[in-house]
């Protein structure tokens, strides 16, 4: 694995780019309840494309990760402190133009380790996908972990709809970077089992309205570290699959 922001040009322009897969992790700046902080889905995705590196390293290819987006669409948060949104269509266009910028270096596929859940910034990534599809230079995998059957290996939790800043997220980011979490304020976080996915069919744009008054939902004092490195692992083999999967097709 190779972290592309660390290299040389040099070192770089070394590597046997039929075999590279560049694995770009996204995520978001965003509140995570009272007790994660707000480059969790950040911390995510990178920890998604590390995992899926050392898959790709086993099946013969060179990962080189990307510097990781930070900044997206995330207007179901917008009322909260330090939640920084863009609008969709910079979200695509900084997209496109990153897959354009890879596809030049002549690597064999790119792939986005998505984090980030809210549904326009998922239509972003898609848009993103399809648009670097059609010009043909790039082959590009994106597993969206929101639908079937990605979603289905990722616990109760993600597939209820109620899942933010709770057990699942807050799991991950207790394994990678354990200090950031609030512990005794996480530990102390009743349940909020509000179906954010039911919300949102229901025509509801933000977390407030949807019942997350401390933007969390789902059951964060259950998250556990060895629960976040199971799913690290999870998230690993499903970005490597569906770039094996981008590659053989």
């Amino acid at each position: 694995m190779t972290l592309l922001a660390e290299r040389t040009w040099e070192e770089v322009a070394g590597l046997d780019s039929s075999r590279v897969i560049a694995l770009l992790p996204v995520g978001s700046t965003e509140a995570h309840g009272p007790h994660l902080p707000l480059g969790t889905d950040v911390i995510i995705g990178q920890a998604m494309a590390r995992a899926g590196a050392a898959r790709l390293t086993a099946a013969g290819f060179h990962p080189l990760v990307l510097p990781p987006i930070a900044y997206s669409v995330t207007e179901f948060a917008a009322g909260f402190s330090g939640t920084l949104s863009v609008r969709p269509q910079t979200a695509t266009a900084l997209l496109v133009d990153i897959g354009r910028a890879v596809a030049a270096m002549g690597v064999a596929a790119l792939a986005f380790a998505n984090a980030h859940l809210e549904p326009a910034h998922i239509r972003c990534l898609h848009e993103a996908a399809a648009l670097l599809r059609e010009e043909g230079e790039l082959r590009v995998a994106f597993p969206d972990i929101t639908r079937k059957p990605w979603a289905l290996r990722l616990g109760d939790e993600l597939r209820s709809g109620a899942c933010h800043a709770g057990r699942y997220e807050g799991s991950v980011v207790m394994a990678e970077r354990g200090d950031l979490v609030r512990e005794e304020l996480r530990k102390s976080l009743a349940p909020n089992p509000r179906s954010l996915s039911e919300a949102i069919a229901e025509g509801i744009g933000t977390f407030e309205e949807a019942g997350g008054e401390r933007a969390y939902f789902g059951w964060p004092a259950e998250a556990t570290a060895e629960e976040g490195a199971a799913t690290r692992l999870t998230l690993g083999d499903i970005l490597a699959e569906a770039v094996l999967a981008e590659v053989a097709g």
